[in-house]
């Protein structure tokens, strides 16, 4: 039986996007205006920009309003200027935008303290967090965005530090030990935030009390794809409302009758953007494969293997941006041999087919990070399946995957 769903209670908070900030063609949130984004005073100075640019700016920048709860109940400002140095943001997964640094810098910085930690936070230079810093280099307000899950850098610099890239998941981020830094939690709570390790995050724990996180999914390649989430809830701007409200606890509104969730807030910081967030998430595209990264010979027979012998095809539409979704189709976990716990979680209790798309960038695989690499989930498919697949075949295969 699915546990009754419940208000998220304060005690509880979860933080950014997971299973979110995913894909769809024309669909919009519940809550979504069927009009053109309203938008919201002091958004953006300077002359009027596209709807990409601005929706850029909101998945970077826009917190929702959500610093009360990260500043007031929380407490990680005070966490931050007490003990996280840049050297400890790195080993939980954070990173530096290197643009927003004077030339150097981090050569010149003491990585071992907090104040430079707020240094960079002053500098706007910490993916995906916004402070209010004072004068006197004390953090006052502190607020996240989309992009502290769902971008990335380029590690130009050093690792964990180069340029923004957008729509790759973050994983490095270890939420839940970033999460549980704060002095407000029980240690019950912190306890199942710190089992959850780099990369995955669990946007229900707070609604169901079940600990099961998923890995956080790329937020880029979104076009074409319905309903991109794991389960198949909702297109992208219903996964925004439901994480910038339930999740990032931003100032806004979220209904869903069958969740039994009915958040209304005055002012709502969330609903005005959705539609702005949503044309830039689908101007994000997939990069291509790093060069050299698969063998075009093996792959090229990888492709035959993929439409044919191994049956991916069947439900991975080549076509349909590699996925049946777009046909309605869901799985029920027992059809691929999926761990179950995740769907029962949620309304359509089924696994959408994942979108392939820029595989070398995003490992682990499958919702639950189970399949470490491109050849376990190989494996796991034709065990499961008893695709009878030789060792060349699932070579081949491994390196089409690689090509996508």
């Amino acid at each position: 039986m699915r546990p009754h769903p419940r208000a998220s209670p304060p005690t509880l908070p979860l933080l950014a996007l997971v299973a979110g900030l995913i894909a769809c063609t024309d669909q919009r949130s519940p809550t979504a205006p069927a009009h053109a984004a309203l938008e919201p005073q002091g958004l953006l100075a300077g002359p009027p920009l596209d709807l990409p640019a601005k929706g850029q700016y909101i998945f970077r920048h826009w917190t929702f309003g959500d610093e009360p709860f990260w500043t007031d109940t929380l407490r990680l400002n005070a966490v931050i200027e007490a003990a996280v140095s840049p050297a400890t943001a790195l080993a939980v997964g954070l990173k530096v935008d290197a643009e927003r640094l004077p030339p150097g810098f981090l050569a010149s910085a003491d990585l071992t303290s907090p104040a430079t930690t707020v240094e960079l936070l002053r500098r706007d230079a910490v993916v995906g967090l916004e402070a209010d810093v004072t004068a006197d280099k004390h953090i006052k307000r502190l607020g996240i965005t989309c992009a502290l899950c769902h971008s990335t850098v380029d590690n130009s610099v050093t690792a964990g530090v180069g340029r923004r890239v957008d729509g790759l998941p973050n994983s490095d981020l270890n939420v839940g030990a970033i999460v549980a830094l704060s002095p407000a939690l029980p240690a019950a709570v912190k306890a199942v935030f710190n089992s959850w390790g780099p990369g995955k995050y669990d946007a229900e724990f707070n609604r169901d009390g079940i600990n099961s996180p998923v890995v956080i999914p790329p937020a880029l390649g979104l076009r074409n794809v319905a309903l991109e989430t794991y389960t198949a809830e909702g297109p992208v701007s219903y996964w925004n409302d439901y994480v910038a409200v339930t999740q990032m606890h931003g100032h806004g509104s979220f209904s869903d009758p069958v969740l039994g969730i009915n958040i209304q807030q005055t002012p709502d910081r969330v609903t005005p953007v959705l539609p702005v967030l949503r044309a830039y998430q689908l101007s994000l595209d997939a990069p291509a494969p790093p060069a050299g990264s698969f063998d075009p010979a093996a792959a090229a027979r990888g492709n035959a293997v993929f439409t044919t012998t191994a049956r991916c095809a069947s439900c991975h539409i080549p076509a349909m941006a590699f996925t049946d979704v777009n046909l309605g189709i869901l799985h029920a976990p027992s059809e691929t041999g999926m761990d179950p716990v995740r769907a029962s979680r949620l309304k359509n209790h089924a696994y959408r087919t994942t979108p392939l798309r820029a595989l070398t960038r995003h490992a682990p695989y499958f919702h639950d990070g189970s399949a470490a690499t491109l050849l376990a989930v190989v494996e796991h498919y034709n065990s499961f399946f008893g695709l009878g697949l030789s060792p060349q075949q699932k070579a081949d295969l491994v390196e089409y995957l690689k090509s996508l």
